[in-house]
């Protein structure tokens, strides 16, 4: 099998989905294709890198499916200025996308080995402007903010109020509110004064938050 040929298969459908849904943002796509996918996928589940389903990765972490993470990224509205903070950083492909499309990225996880896992794949890809460490991201980065754009990959029970303060006028945080056991309420919530308002725009099921680090790995 080419997996070069596979690996474009594999992005057409999954850019023949997103279209079903409307038409996706070209600077998105084209970040989205600029990205090596495989990359940041373990070998097992390369054949479905692009598939719509989540894959395992270290840690007992997942990967969200590449549909998903295009409607959650579109639905920031990133723009070449941004600020943006990721909660929950993954394999990095999220976070590299996203550099690509604002001036600077910060991308936390718990887990020290998933951290720099993503920042070895960002110096091998030569992305410059996206930051991964070990962090505790459950109230976000209270001390580096304002944040134009928030991004996080684990779920809350109830409305994240402590990340208004950081989030600059206008901000848009991206979170799955709802119970751990249910399916949650992807919820995209802009700051207006103080306050968000909010706007479902999808249903998720993803892991809750969990406040601090992993000690081992």
């Amino acid at each position: 099998m080419n997996t070069m040929l596979d690996d474009r298969e594999g992005f057409a459908a999954f850019l023949l989905r997103l279209r079903a849904l409307g038409t996706p943002p070209r600077d998105l796509v084209a970040a989205m294709e600029a990205t090596p996918r495989k990359t940041f996928v373990p070998g097992a589940w390369q054949s479905v890198a692009w598939s719509d389903r989540m894959v395992p990765i270290e840690c007992g972490e997942t990967l969200e499916g590449a549909d998903l993470q295009a409607a959650v990224i579109a639905a920031l509205q990133l723009e070449p200025g941004h600020r943006v903070l990721e909660v929950g950083t993954g394999s990095g492909f999220t976070a590299a996308v996203m550099a690509r499309l604002a001036a600077r990225v910060v991308t936390v996880d718990r887990y020290k080995t998933l951290a720099e896992q993503a920042k070895q794949r960002f110096e091998a890809l030569g992305i410059t402007n996206a930051f991964a460490r070990q962090a505790d991201g459950s109230n976000g980065l209270p001390g580096e903010g304002p944040f134009d754009r928030i991004v996080v990959w684990a779920a809350f029970d109830n409305l994240p109020r402590a990340f208004v303060d950081q989030l600059s006028t206008n901000g848009i945080m991206i979170a799955p509110i709802g119970a751990a056991e249910d399916t949650q309420l992807l919820a995209k919530l802009t700051k207006i004064g103080s306050r968000f308002e909010r706007e479902d725009i999808a249903k998720v099921r993803l892991q809750p938050v969990i406040k601090g680090v992993a000690a081992v790995i």
